[in-house]
């Protein structure tokens, strides 16, 4: 999901843009499970609708148990009951009106936990909705099939397989474009909303390592991390040792085309720049904050003092905002690129009992940008 970077941004372009860079700015950051980033700053709408709070406890289901008697009693068909009870939670999900508050079942769950770990079989490419309801590409990972077939950030998915993109979830999109290595799908894009072109695109593992680094220009640690996956803090460790052990005086921590993930994993990595004690994250309920998260790692942050520069471009989403905007608040990195992705809504994940299927829940915020 990358543009190219690392080697080609090496040299005196990486020196210039540590010497140079200025802050576009910060209009706001999004904040993920109900959490927004925080001294004040940057600012979030986590203001849980008051509306909410006067539904009634329990749902009515006398008119759901009536469809469901007429479609048992007159469906010229053979009809699953499990499939029916997870077309209902879905749908409960989709009248929310928001496109990541989404149920899944057993097997789009267990794509979920593959994709938070970095390991699954597909084209390699994050999915998100645009304003419009259109289905759009956030970012194709660097090196893998959708980045190698030519596919970029904000180009819209018309048709997967032939099929209508209209009305459907990211979850459903995401479950018809993955499939076992070697087969194809077929894409029809929509670029720069003029644009026609249909890809074919073979699918593969996909297995990505979310951080990479290198020493260039003598001094400068480059860091890219292209998702918060569970393995991200322990491979910042290790690029934190090396590129210190190789003379890194400064930092240029790449978060270009990251499409987010874990918030556990963004706190931590923002804990290696922001002091024990300030705050990183705030939550907020009511529009009102009710915790604070706070630094608490011991002894000076591992990249105490050195000057850093956060690159972000408009594939820069959810807990990537998240970094970029607890590391400017501290004041301990600039930020230099395009204006971000802008989700300007983060998930809660629920897992549901029998442990097969989850739910993910939209914490209530405005949209929010970094530029």
């Amino acid at each position: 999901m990358r543009t190219e970077r690392n080697a080609a941004e090496g040299g005196s372009k990486t020196k210039t843009i540590l010497k140079t860079v200025a802050l576009v700015g910060v209009a706001a950051l999004i904040f993920l499970f109900g959490l927004g980033v925080g001294n004040g700053t940057v600012m979030f709408g986590a203001t849980v609708a008051e509306s909410n709070k006067k539904l009634s406890e329990d749902l009515n289901y006398a008119s759901v148990e009536r469809v469901y008697d007429l479609i048992r009693n007159h469906y010229d068909g053979t009809l699953d009951e499990t499939k029916l009870l997870d077309g209902m939670k879905k749908g409960l999900a989709a009248a929310a009106g928001d496109p990541y508050t989404q149920y899944f079942g057993k097997e789009a769950a267990q794509k979920f936990e593959e994709q938070l770990t970095g390991s699954f079989t597909g084209i390699g490419a994050e999915l998100g909705k645009d304003d419009d309801n259109n289905l759009i590409i956030v970012s194709p990972i660097s090196g893998f099939p959708a980045d190698k077939a030519g596919l970029r950030s904000q180009d819209i998915i018309a048709a997967i397989n032939g099929e209508s993109t209209v009305d459907m979830s990211i979850e459903e999109a995401v479950s018809k474009i993955r499939g076992p290595k070697d087969t194809e799908v077929t894409l029809r894009l929509i670029r720069a909303k003029s644009e026609d072109i249909t890809l074919k695109i073979t699918r593969d593992d996909i297995k990505i390592p979310s951080v990479k680094w290198e020493v260039v220009d003598g001094d400068i640690g480059l860091i890219s991390i292209s998702q918060f996956s569970q393995d991200t803090y322990d491979l910042m460790t290790t690029a934190a040792s090396e590129v210190k052990a190789k003379g890194a005086t400064r930092i240029l921590l790449d978060l270009r085309d990251n499409p987010g993930g874990r918030l556990d994993s963004s706190i931590n990595i923002a804990e290696m720049w922001v002091p024990n004690g300030k705050t990183i994250v705030q939550e907020r309920r009511g529009g009102l904050v009710t915790n604070n998260h706070v630094s608490k790692l011991s002894g000076d942050p591992v990249f105490a003092g050195m000057p850093t520069v956060v690159l972000i471009n408009e594939g820069s989403a959810s807990a990537s905002e998240i970094v970029a905007g607890a590391l400017r608040d501290n004041n301990v990195a600039t930020l230099y690129g395009q204006k971000s992705y802008g989700k300007g809504s983060v998930q809660e994940i629920y897992p549901l009992p029998g442990g097969l299927s989850l739910i993910h829940i939209s914490e209530p915020t405005r949209r929010s940008y970094i530029s």
